[in-house]
């Protein structure tokens, strides 16, 4: 089995109910003093980010794409998944990108905010990595292995350790609420341990293996192509740039997405964020 595979499964949110984090903790300082959002005439477009990668993805990607278009973009970066749709549906932002559609929805249903997905971005999968084992074959019989304890993130590291070999899950699972109780045959009878997700790159020093989401990962400083495997991401897990419904006739948002489905974004996105998994419109612009 080579290092680096993927696989095709059925799972923001790093995240928490999809992302495997949430709060309400207050958002970082913006890169900018300008923080109101652009009017229709507006050429200030100020556009909402998780701090990380997705961060550096406005700043790095889709920003200077969009300043060739006569734009000035302000990234603003939060440190939760709470405050960045609040601040989407008031208008301090035109658009966000931080989370997935699972996620989406079911924030905006319950907050009774009217936001819409416009397009997916390539997302940080969730890795199995070990400083003990240099490939699947090498994971011996009773190996510890921490999973990351939110119910989403469980699913999908799971997901992602059936895909090795090592354990089956029961066929009759929801592949959106897999626990360990769904776990059919543990092959090599490891001992399993939920970890917060956010520890898991420190547990990984204490585990033989560990199933970290990438977002964590990169905040720890790992390198995802490292990972003994990284997960085959269904599209309903992948992150999106969010806007506000009644914005998506608007002339930024046409040229946002334009950017976003420009070469040159797929281009940057491949230099600067390797290992990142690509969403299907783009993999299938590749064929």
């Amino acid at each position: 089995m080579k290092k680096h595979w993927s696989f095709a499964l059925s799972t923001l949110i790093s995240a928490s109910l999809f992302l495997s984090a949430c709060g309400g903790s207050e958002p970082a300082a913006s890169t900018s003093s300008n923080s109101n959002s652009a009017n229709e005439e507006s050429k200030h477009l100020v556009i909402g980010a998780t701090a990380g990668p997705y961060g550096d993805m406005v700043k790095n990607a889709i920003a200077p794409i969009l300043e060739k278009k006569g734009y000035t973009v302000e990234t603003k970066e939060f440190n939760d998944y709470v405050q960045p749709n609040l601040a989407l549906a008031s208008g301090d932002l035109d658009a966000n990108l931080f989370q997935n559609e699972i996620y989406l929805k079911r924030f905006a249903e319950d907050k009774k905010l009217d936001l819409i997905p416009l397009i997916k971005i390539p997302t940080a999968p969730m890795g199995l990595y070990s400083n003990k084992f240099k490939s699947i074959e090498e994971i011996t019989e009773g190996a510890t292995a921490a999973v990351p304890n939110d119910p989403t993130n469980i699913a999908r590291g799971l997901q992602t350790l059936e895909a090795t070999g090592l354990i089956t899950i029961k066929a009759e699972a929801d592949p959106i609420k897999i626990s360990e109780k769904d776990i059919a045959e543990n092959k090599k009878n490891l001992k399993i341990t939920p970890v917060e997700a956010a520890q898991l790159p420190r547990a990984l020093d204490g585990q033989d293996i560990s199933l970290i989401p990438g977002n964590f990962a990169l905040a720890a400083k790992m390198d995802l192509t490292s990972a003994l495997i990284l997960e085959q991401m269904p599209e309903h897990y992948i992150n999106l740039v969010a806007i506000k419904t009644a914005d998506q006739d608007k002339q930024f948002v046409k040229d946002l997405k334009e950017a976003i489905e420009s070469p040159e974004f797929e281009e940057i996105a491949d230099e600067k964020f390797p290992g990142f998994f690509k969403p299907e419109w783009m993999k299938n612009r590749q064929k």
